[in-house]
């Protein structure tokens, strides 16, 4: 897995935070305790505080580097966090809602990590998770058709395939389990700023596995020509710059 730049990351936190609010606004309940699955820097966790003021919040996330941030930036008493990969971490107690921001396309075998995991969810709990779905659009296949040219191929041949699940693949696995389930998908259309706003995007997550693969004398130009392609998908406006962006939502509640 690559190395994560926190400071990249938060670099779109409103456009970035944006599915969390809505994805935290389907939950029913009040849960005591949450635990934030791939929590990043933590700058989440004030959005489940202002909706659950009484509850615990637990972060997990496998990057040393986002949880450094997290920790560095916590003034929240009832909230922890934890370095831990999420495909061999369990909690201690069973728990009322575990939520999840953009993380399970980045694990390998991800419904079976997630059933997993609702062992661990309280009877009458929540699993709440987003994942991009955006696979398909010119930001990733111009990614992943630069990556696979001469002279990157080589080096990039082993990073992680993308990991897009169909919507109905969520839906399958928690009615299976008889859980109540609220799914959806949106296209968000954000409008950036800036030079380059797309690469900027991407290159703070699913173009940074492979810019990282590649030795350094061949990233000035892989990053050049892909920015280049970019450009030419997504045009710069006088008022910026669309990207498009699907996302996929799953709310699926326990019986009890």
């Amino acid at each position: 897995m690559p190395t994560w730049d926190p400071a990249r990351y938060l670099q779109f936190a409103d456009d970035r935070s944006r599915p969390f609010v809505d994805l935290v606004g389907r939950v029913q309940g009040t849960p005591r305790s949450i635990v934030d699955l791939g929590c990043g820097p933590g700058h989440l966790t004030a959005v489940l505080r202002e909706r659950w003021p009484h509850a615990t919040v637990h972060g997990i996330d496998s990057s040393p580097e986002m949880i450094e941030r997290a920790l560095a930036g916590n003034r929240d008493d009832a909230a922890t966090y934890e370095l831990a990969d999420v495909a061999a971490w369990a909690p201690d107690a069973p728990v009322d809602l575990m939520v999840s921001n953009a993380l399970f396309q980045w694990v390998p075998d991800q419904l079976d990590v997630i059933e997993r995991l609702t062992a661990h969810v309280a009877a009458e709990g929540t699993f709440a998770l987003q994942v991009p779905r955006n696979y398909d659009s010119p930001s990733h296949t111009l990614l992943r058709d630069i990556a696979a040219e001469a002279p990157f191929a080589e080096a990039t041949a082993d990073v992680l395939a993308d990991r897009g699940t169909e919507p109905t693949a969520y839906l399958e696995l928690f009615a299976g389990l008889g859980w109540h389930v609220d799914l959806w998908e949106t296209t968000y259309l954000h409008v950036l700023q800036g030079d380059d706003p797309v690469h900027d995007w991407v290159s703070g997550t699913g173009a940074r596995p492979y810019v990282q693969a590649l030795p350094d004398d061949l990233r000035e130009s892989f990053v050049a020509a892909y920015r280049t392609a970019l450009r030419g998908a997504y045009p710069r406006r006088p008022w910026g710059t669309v990207f498009p962006f699907r996302r996929t939502f799953v709310v699926a509640r326990r019986p009890v």
